[in-house]
This record gives C-alpha cells, structure tokens and sequence, in this order.
C-alpha cells in the first residue's frame, strides 16, 4: 500500500515538472523572436548592414537629437542585412518592424500624465530588399499617408540607385518634417523644371522695359508685389518652423511606447 502511495506522488512530482519547466525556460520561450540589442538612448542608428556613411551617420544624429530634445519624438535608424538572420525568416517587415518596435519600447507611452506613444521606426532589410516605417499607437493611422509618400517618394527611389545612406538621410529629415507638422519636401524635379528659373530671367527682363517705357505705372510693380509678398510668406514659415522647444525635453528615446500598427512599408 505504501508503495503505491510512493508511485503515485513519484508521479504526480514528475507530472508537475515536465507541466512547468525551468523559470528560464519559461523566459527564453516567452521572450521576443527578434534578437537585435536595443541602442542607447540617444544612439538613434543600429546599423547592421553597414549602409550609412560616417558623415551622414552625424547629420542623421543631430537631427533626430534635435527633434527629441523639442518634441520628446524619437526616430530610431535600424539597418540589417535580412530579417532571417535576426530571428524573422519568412516573417513578414510589417510584422518584424512591429515587434521590434514593442520590444525596444521606442517612443514614451505617457508624458507629463498624457498620453504620447510618437515614436518612429525605421527599419531597412538589405538582402531582403524591403524597408518599413513604424509609428507608435500616439499617432493614430493619421500619417499613414504621409509615411507612405516618405518611402515612395524619397527613400524608395534612391534605393534603387544603391544610395542607402541618401536614401535613409532623406527619409529622416522627412519624418522629422512630419513630426513637427511642418510640409514634407518633395521629390527632385526633373530637368525640364529648370526652365522656371529662365522664365524668372524672362519677366525680369520684362520688368526693366517696363519701367523704361512707362515708368511707375507700368506692369513691374504688380510684379514685384507678387514676388514680395512669397518673399514674405516663405520668411513667416522659416520663422516658425522651428518652434515648440517648450524648455526640452531631456529623456531618453525608450519608455515603454508601443506600435498602433501605423506607418508604410516599400521595397525595391
């Protein structure tokens, strides 16, 4: 009888134990797919695949120090060589960007008892020839748009020309605009819209004969009252695109911010 007992709590024990493995078991399987160390909290750039020049590496700093400082907005650079070797084979970017993204915690997911969560990814895949921009749940969808005119526009086209460091610069100063709500820079315009500035040349032409023939009450001062008054307007805008310091903001770029799912993804 009592080694029935015996057998019985023998098995039970061993149930109990293949039920709940180790605490670090639990852990390593619980913990994210993606094994890519989070950066500093001002790094800004992980650079994996090796694609952004030195210089560009500052310029791409500075920036996203600044913004972060103004606006506790911060836009964090993630390059890799493929998704596969860092724990996402056959995962889709959007997925891989997400996690990661909730991994690190980018972004601040209260300030000052507020609700924030403005964080930015992006996330280039070299091999895998993809690249996602990720935005914390603070935004909303609301930009989706905008992100989507960011790749397409201005990151996606110098990718294709293998100008990954060009590409990812141009992609930070966009993404920098939107979070200060301030107009996105377009794409380079083609040759033809050089021609612009002949026409300039034209009616400043047209202007001196025009004070030659009729003086005062010529054309020209309508003229030059359009050209003043765009002066002016691109004057107010230089002005106050740079406001918001609001004292600066001192943090670091993790706290906790999650994705909503935002953003826009490309490939090349």
């Amino acid at each position: 009888m009592r080694q029935a007992r015996s057998l019985i709590v023998f098995g039970v024990f061993c149930t109990v134990l293949l039920a709940a493995p180790p605490e670090g078991l639990c852990q390593e399987n619980s913990s994210s797919p993606i094994n890519l160390p989070r950066i500093g909290d001002r790094d800004f750039i992980l650079d994996k695949a090796n694609l952004i020049s030195p210089e560009d590496e500052k310029k791409i700093r500075a920036a996203c120090d600044k913004l972060l400082t103004e606006k506790a907005t911060p836009i964090i650079v993630v390059t890799i060589n493929s998704m596969a070797e860092h724990g996402g084979r056959s995962m889709p970017i959007e997925t891989f960007a997400r996690i990661l993204f909730d991994t690190w915690g980018i972004g601040h997911r209260e300030l000052n008892g507020k609700a924030w969560n403005t964080g930015i990814l992006l996330l280039v895949s070299r091999n895998d020839r993809k690249a996602r921009i990720e935005l914390g749940a603070g935004w909303n969808r609301d930009k989706d748009k905008m992100c989507k005119r960011i790749m397409d526009d201005l990151i996606i086209p110098e990718f294709k020309q293998d100008k990954y460091s060009a590409g990812i610069v141009a992609g930070v100063e966009a993404l920098d605009k939107m979070a200060r709500g301030l107009k996105l820079p377009t794409r380079p315009r083609p040759w033809w819209h050089y021609g612009l500035i002949v026409g300039f040349i034209g009616m400043a032409i047209f202007t001196m004969v025009s004070l030659a023939r009729r003086g005062s009450s010529g054309w020209a001062w309508l003229f030059w009252a359009a050209i003043f008054a765009l002066a002016g307007y691109l004057l107010y805008s230089m002005l106050t695109s740079s406001g918001g310091r609001g004292g600066g903001f001192g943090g670091g770029s993790f706290g906790g911010g999650f994705s909503g799912g935002g953003g826009a993804s490309g490939s090349w």
